[in-house]
């Protein structure tokens, strides 16, 4: 089932839903930088993978879950999706900015964002065509819950489209990424977003989450067919791809 992981160590009750909230509150207004900075501009190509194989199906309506400050659905609509794109985000933090980037490419018309849960969606059953998910669905409280909604709430024949950080196996980008992983990132994160938390939670997450050919089954599990994946730059993140049935 993998770790329940948490961004922070409270003595609170507060579920990891409310504290992954919190922490993308707190670094939203460094976010976008710290993400190109991060991945080296790489989660820019990532994205761009994943929308070409969205554009092959040529869906109308789009839910980016865990949208943040709108990346996924903005590159979207930039390269020439000919659809609605619905943004949900915990972080009102985040929406906040993504808000402003949508303004300022003059794409208020074809995005909409919304403050929102992956496993309780506003929406009624069979309301996309498409559901994305750009690093996200490791911070999901309830994997199966939130994958059993995105399911939900898709067209019949409809695609989900999940790009992920994966932990790549092969020598040396093993050695080098869990190093970077382990010990630059977290450092530095901590230096420039002011949460010592939020670049410590991000490796610990990635190292808990069932990848590969077990989170396919988990999406099996969900209701989804026709199931693949694809490793990117030596496995440090994966794309996966299901399909509702008919």
């Amino acid at each position: 089932m993998g770790t329940k992981i948490t961004p922070y160590t409270t003595p609170e009750k507060e579920s990891k839903k409310k504290q992954v909230e919190r922490m993308f509150d707190n670094i939203a207004h460094k976010y976008d930088f710290l993400n190109h900075f991060f991945s080296l501009g790489i989660d820019v190509l990532w994205r761009k993978r994943c929308i070409r194989v969205l554009r092959k199906h040529k869906p109308h309506t789009i839910i980016d879950m865990a949208t943040g400050t709108g990346d996924f659905a903005i590159e979207a609509i930039r390269m020439g999706l000919d659809a609605h794109v619905t943004g949900v985000d915990l972080s009102r933090g985040m929406l906040d900015v993504g808000v402003e980037k949508v303004k300022a490419k003059g794409y208020e018309d074809r995005i909409s964002l919304l403050q929102g849960d992956s496993e309780n969606i506003p929406f009624e059953d069979n309301s996309f065509d498409a559901y994305t998910v750009g690093f996200g669905v490791r911070n999901f409280e309830n994997l199966d819950k939130g994958l059993s909604e995105m399911h939900r709430i898709l067209n019949s024949c409809g695609i989900t489209v999940i790009l992920e950080l994966s932990k790549p196996k092969a020598f040396p980008v093993k050695q080098l990424f869990g190093f970077y992983f382990k010990y630059i990132m977290p450092t530095l994160g901590n230096l420039l977003s002011k949460d010592s938390a939020a670049y410590t939670y991000l490796p610990e997450s990635v190292l808990a989450f069932p990848e590969g050919e077990e989170f396919l089954k988990r999406m099996s599990n969900a209701g989804f067919e026709k199931l693949r994946h694809k490793k990117l730059t030596g496995g440090i993140a994966s794309i996966y791809i299901g399909y509702k049935k008919a």
